[in-house]
């Protein structure tokens, strides 16, 4: 079996950003950059290994990353050099496997998806070498050094690179020695293979949202990308993790909470639900105490804990009454702080892991919902922001974010609408039960009926 790796280089020091320490270095939406980068290394099912490039004056603070979290596939951290190229050519040297694939990736390209990922992987089973690029939406010009424009290519071939980029480690490590001695102006490793004709280069297509941190503006962007981003679930996850598991599910008694209790009983779980038709109001601390103070009494353990609990309210908001405005959010929003504040010290015994919900409202609030919209994108504000306070305990938490579900509640709301176009209440109690089983902490995950 071919090999896989990837090698993220951090050696920048970030001139162009005004900071004490290098960009790869800065938090955003409660993680340094290149942890960001990391962690969809560190997922990705088909990454086998991971090397890291760091400048030497901050190899300190890459080992203390990864000492706080639990990496297992980083294998090396080396130190860089002083330019990319020599940063890269000590990356790929430090690369045994001459038949292995190597993904190049920059560390502050934070938001690298798992599709790029794949489909570079996947070129290189009929390329030696994979840039990823989009197309150009602006007309490139090019200049001299007098600022006068020479020429301007024509648009559709022009495409905007970004990374990784993907090659057979042998052709790689070839480029590399071969400039060894070369004073030739590439910026990047594709440059290289092309200056020396080694192998055509196929393009993978890339995504807008790939950015490159580069200026104080890009961790603006960055933070506000962190807090709309969100994710599928990998099909690769097996339920029959569930076994024996104890899964506490608040909002029971219906739609999706009710899909989740069967579906964990049927891959072995042992299940509690919990709903207002048995006496538990998630509003309620006192409630909610009681309730896992009642399953942990009885398994001296719990692993999972979701809450699907909620309600849903419509009106111009002048004109609602206070007394169903505080229902709502005493439903919605202090439920979910009551679940999460009561369990935290259950799943601390077991690393386990918490599963909320959200909305696509919580992106951008929706008028004669206002209430349901806001509550919405606190829950998943609340979930970022726990992830952070939780990673020292190993205890996950995540937001489900499925699209409109045939549920009860959605019927109460909306009417009738044709059958096809809503999500069967089953396929989002499978993703959330995948959710709960993955490494994942901190996540939007979206479910969609096209997943």
């Amino acid at each position: 079996m071919t090999k896989v790796y990837g090698l993220i280089l951090a050696s920048g020091i970030g001139e162009r950003i005004d900071s004490h320490i290098p960009k790869q270095f800065l938090k955003v939406a409660g993680k340094t950059l290149v942890e960001h980068t990391i962690d969809t290394f560190e997922r990705h099912n088909h990454i086998d290994e991971i090397i890291i490039v760091v400048h030497p004056m901050f190899r300190h603070l890459m080992e203390e990353i990864i000492i706080k979290n639990t990496y297992k596939k980083i294998k090396k951290v080396l130190n860089g050099g002083a330019t990319r190229r020599e940063s890269s050519y000590i990356g790929v040297n430090a690369l045994e496997d001459e038949d292995g694939l190597v993904l190049i990736h920059d560390a502050v390209r934070p938001f690298i998806s798992h599709r790029v990922i794949e489909d570079c992987i996947k070129a290189l089973e009929k390329y030696d070498a994979v840039d990823v690029a989009i197309p150009s939406a602006d007309t490139i010009i090019t200049v001299n050094d007098s600022m006068v424009i020479e020429n301007i290519p024509q648009r559709k071939y022009m495409m905007r690179g970004q990374t990784p980029q993907a090659f057979r480690v042998r052709l790689i490590k070839e480029a590399h020695r071969r400039a060894l001695n070369d004073q030739i102006d590439v910026t990047d490793d594709c440059g290289l293979v092309l200056t020396y004709k080694l192998a055509h280069i196929y393009v993978v297509k890339g995504e807008e949202k790939n950015i490159k941190i580069t200026y104080q503006e890009d961790i603006f962007l960055a933070d506000k990308l962190f807090q709309l981003k969100s994710i599928t679930m990998s099909e690769d996850i097996s339920l029959s993790g569930l076994k024996d598991r104890v899964v506490v599910v608040f909002g029971a008694s219906r739609g999706i909470g009710k899909s989740i209790v069967y579906m964990a009983e049927t891959y072995g779980a042992k299940v509690y639900g919990f709903s207002r038709k048995n006496s538990v109001d998630v509003a309620s601390v006192t409630d909610v105490s009681e309730a896992l103070e009642e399953v942990h009494r009885k398994e001296k353990m719990i692993h999972y804990i979701v809450n699907t609990a909620g309600i849903m309210r419509m009106g111009k908001l002048e004109l609602r009454e206070t007394g169903h405005i505080r229902e709502e959010i005493d439903t919605n929003y202090i439920g979910a702080i009551n679940i999460v504040r009561s369990g935290i010290k259950y799943l601390r015994e077991t690393k386990g892991s918490i599963a909320l919900f959200t909305s696509s409202s919580y992106t951008r609030g929706r008028a004669l919902y206002s209430i349901y919209s806001s509550v919405k994108a606190a829950i998943v504000n609340l979930s970022q922001a726990m992830a952070e306070e939780l990673l020292i305990d190993h205890v996950k938490i995540n937001v489900i974010n499925p699209e409109r579900t045939a549920t009860p509640m959605r019927l109460e709301n909306f009417g009738k609408e044709p059958q096809e176009t809503l999500l069967d209440p089953e396929k989002v109690a499978v993703m959330s039960l995948k959710t709960l089983l993955s490494d994942l902490t901190g996540q939007v995950i979206d479910v969609r009926k096209e997943n």
